[in-house]
């Protein structure tokens, strides 16, 4: 019989360390979150904001959030299930309906901003290119 070396005894299990619950499900890449919310030293505890898109069988999520030392915090949300108000009652989770719940999550972040009456979206839908630059006034 061969002689086979034993690597994992019990000296190697008392000295593992279990790595993080999320890094184990595959949901989490520390090294790239690390990446996006590291804030830079004069910022001085300014919060980095991240919008997330996520896209599953049946909708669409979109997500703006800001980490914070306890835990990441979600600014606004909005879910293309929402765009069944709209009219739009099918077809959730394509490429459609991933541009509409992004204007839907940045027109509820501009109204709890406190921006969305300074960038008004266009009014009348005539094909024509539009440009929300044009009707920006500054302090008028």
């Amino acid at each position: 019989m061969v002689f086979v070396k034993v690597y994992k005894n019990n000296a190697y299990f008392k000295r593992f360390q279990t790595k993080f619950r999320r890094r184990r499900e595959g949901k989490t890449d520390y090294f790239a979150r690390k990446r996006l919310t590291l804030q830079d030293k004069n910022k001085f505890n300014t919060a980095k904001y991240r919008f997330v898109p996520r896209i599953t069988n049946t909708k669409v999520i979109c997500q703006v959030i800001y980490a914070t030392l306890k835990g990441d915090k979600c600014l606004v949300s909005a879910s293309s299930d929402e765009l069944k108000a709209f009219g739009l009652t099918c077809g959730l989770a394509n490429y459609a309906a991933c541009y509409a719940t992004g204007l839907l999550c940045a027109r509820r972040l501009l109204a709890k901003v406190g921006l969305d009456k300074q960038y008004s979206g266009q009014s009348t839908t005539n094909g024509e290119y539009y440009s929300v630059g044009d009707n920006y006034t500054e302090g008028k």
